[in-house]
């Protein structure tokens, strides 16, 4: 049994990216731990760069916020889901703190052996997440992760609009391919 994070990205208490998520969780707890969180409800500060916490004997960052407690959760996770809505062919805001924020020498601490990633976009261009995953492809090859799955829902922008589509299924069954 893994322990599995699912951090998602979106503000939106039952959108289409927490529909998402959801759906991907109910298929891996069929074998897995799984634990979501909506990274909305922490307050992360940016990261900016002084690599102070290189210097710190046990690597904590100078700034005191909600971090330390997403920090603890990554100290006992095996597999990683990203979970977000696309912005300006980006992650969310909120999301891309965090990442930011695993600009430290604990991220070596963490037991993380997979990673994978939901993404869901109002728009149908065909290139809509080609950004997003270039930066997923080299996150998985600079910390040498397996790439758990990848899913990818163009066309969803009111809340609930997934639910028109196939994708929960394809996540659901996704949370279930997870060994």
């Amino acid at each position: 049994m893994s322990r599995i994070l699912i951090l998602v990205g979106s503000v939106r208490r039952g959108g289409n990216t927490d529909l998402l998520a959801r759906a991907f969780a109910k298929g891996a707890r069929e074998h897995h731990d799984v634990e979501i969180v909506s990274v909305a409800d922490y307050r992360v500060c940016p990261c900016i760069g002084c690599n102070s916490c290189f210097g710190r004997a046990d690597h904590a960052c100078f700034q005191k916020d909600d971090m330390a407690e997403i920090y603890r959760k990554l100290h006992h996770t095996d597999v990683l889901v990203i979970a977000s809505p696309v912005y300006f062919y980006g992650l969310s805001a909120q999301l891309k703190a965090v990442i930011d924020r695993l600009h430290t020498p604990l991220r070596n601490s963490f037991p993380i052996q997979r990673l994978a990633l939901l993404l869901v976009g109002a728009a149908t261009l065909p290139e809509l997440f080609d950004a997003i995953k270039t930066q997923y492809r080299l996150a998985l090859k600079f910390f040498h992760l397996e790439d758990a799955g990848i899913l990818l829902v163009r066309g969803v922008k009111d809340i609930g609009d997934i639910q028109a589509t196939d994708a929960l299924e394809q996540a659901f069954r996704l949370g279930q391919s997870i060994i």
